[in-house]
């Protein structure tokens, strides 16, 4: 068997095999000429294997992906590890101190930003060094993001299908979701999987919040992909139950019709029929009241929490499913209420 060679850490040092370490890792400059830095976690295996990089808060406001990566890098042992993981909580680290979505200093937004440039204005000359430092030299890689601020994601992973290396990736991750499709120009995940990184992302629930049952399904979705790269020792590959893959064609936001007060009936994740009554919208005087129905039948994956709502404003996010979808849904769902 191959021995796992010492990994090489940016812009110069070693790791040996079965070893982790934690850095922080300069990106730019604020106003004082103080280095700004972001926290960087490697975690490099005993034995050989594939190199791969767990991302997050690329919006500052998105901490559920923070929490799952903290997981990784200190329950995950190195020992039993084949292969590396770059683990980064926090890619924007200005927007993160902030609390905000963009850059604080200029609303521009980092995950619009790669692979960056070298010369280039501020935001991407930090997308450059993040891109060339610690996304490129990976073999795959998973960037984890949550809704914007007021709204909140059901557990979906995001993936150009017409690349087999990246459906592979997104298949092993045991969502019921999987949304097709190559993703935003400048988004981590596109050009990453245009810079022969294979990449998905992943997103669950809402910004502001650690949302634990969501966190325990996202670590259990890397569980089983790095089982299936033979990366760790573990049996737990999952297979979700069922799995509906979404293209641009099949999915929509539902806006509102007037503005008000928005009274919801259902949750993310919940399946609705084609003409249910998704929620109601009224003035500060509970009269004037409009009803908002859902176009076709489908499932929620996305939804308003800020119930106060202007006409055009987005309100529920709802991709269709198949017959043979729906009927494994409600056939998941009788077994957990059983259980």
């Amino acid at each position: 068997m191959k021995k796992a060679k010492p990994f090489v850490i940016p812009p110069d040092g070693k790791i040996l095999p079965g070893e982790s370490i934690d850095i922080r890792f300069t990106v730019s400059e604020n106003y004082l000429g103080d280095p700004v830095r972001i926290p960087v976690t490697i975690l490099h295996g005993k034995k050989p294997g594939p190199c791969a990089f767990l991302t997050a808060a690329s919006h500052g406001d998105e901490l559920n992906g923070v929490q799952i990566i903290r997981h990784i890098t200190n329950t995950w042992d190195p020992d039993n590890l084949s292969g590396t993981i770059i683990c980064l909580p926090v890619l924007n680290v200005p927007a993160f101190l902030a609390q905000q979505r963009y850059l604080p200093t200029s609303s521009e937004d980092l995950n619009r930003s790669f692979p960056g440039s070298k010369n280039g204005k501020s935001i991407r000359r930090m997308a450059y060094s993040i891109f060339k430092s610690f996304i490129q030299p990976c073999d795959f890689g998973i960037d984890f993001h949550t809704s914007t601020r007021g709204r909140s994601n059901m557990l979906h992973v995001l993936a150009d299908l017409s690349d087999k290396k990246i459906a592979d990736l997104a298949h092993s991750f045991g969502s019921n979701i999987i949304i097709d499709g190559q993703g935003p120009l400048g988004s981590l995940r596109r050009e990453a999987s245009q810079a022969n990184t294979p990449s998905i992302a992943v997103e669950l629930g809402e910004a502001h919040r650690f949302q634990s049952e969501l966190i325990d399904r996202a670590i259990m979705g890397l569980e089983s992909t790095f089982a299936s790269y033979n990366m760790r020792p573990t049996e737990s590959v999952i297979w979700p139950g069922w799995k509906s893959i979404i293209n641009n064609k099949e999915d929509t936001w539902v806006r509102s019709t007037s503005g008000g007060i928005v009274n919801l009936n259902y949750n993310p994740g919940d399946l609705v029929e084609k003409g249910n009554v998704i929620c109601t919208i009224t003035n500060p005087f509970n009269t004037n009241i409009s009803e908002i129905t859902s176009p076709f039948t489908g499932l929620i994956i996305g939804l308003l929490q800020n119930p106060i709502v202007r006409p055009g404003d987005p309100i529920f996010h709802l991709v269709s499913l198949d017959k043979e979808t729906i009927c494994a849904y409600h056939d998941s769902q009788s077994t957990t209420d059983e259980i």
